[in-house]
């Protein structure tokens, strides 16, 4: 299950997003917003970030006009790793590397055909689990 969150900057490629998912059959969870009208993004990410740590979702994916703000609020949960990805190689990195379980987009940054690449290998790349990159998330996850 694949949490999804945005404020009003992010609304239109979310939609984007949810097309995706359901031509995949990948099962997700919308929580806001659900309209263009302004929003503020702490909100929606934190619902998302709630989700992923609690369990109920595997992923998340977040999306305000930049992806910066709505990762920054997103990580403000213990437990969560939100990187915003601008290119395939940062999502397949961030995962492999840094097990990151949000992927954070700039709606206003990334248009709908690469963002949906982006999405695919977020999705797709699982953690090394290597040694080395384990004892660097530890190292972040330090209080």
């Amino acid at each position: 299950m694949i949490a999804l969150g945005c404020d009003h900057g992010g609304y239109e490629l979310k939609q984007e997003i949810i097309s995706y998912l359901e031509s995949k059959k990948i099962s997700y969870r919308d929580y806001g917003s659900f309209s263009p009208e302004p929003a503020d993004y702490p909100e929606y990410a934190h619902r998302v970030a709630h989700a992923v740590v609690n369990g109920e979702c595997e992923k998340g994916i977040l999306i305000c006009g930049t992806g910066i703000g709505i990762s920054i609020a997103a990580n403000k949960v213990k437990g969560i790793r939100a990187a915003v990805c601008t290119d395939c190689f940062t999502a397949e990195a961030t995962r492999l590397h840094n097990d990151a379980n949000i992927l954070a987009l700039g709606g206003r940054v990334v248009g709908p055909g690469l963002a949906l690449k982006i999405v695919e290998t977020f999705l797709n790349t699982p953690f090394s689990g290597e040694e080395r990159h384990s004892r660097r998330i530890a190292g972040i996850e330090k209080d």
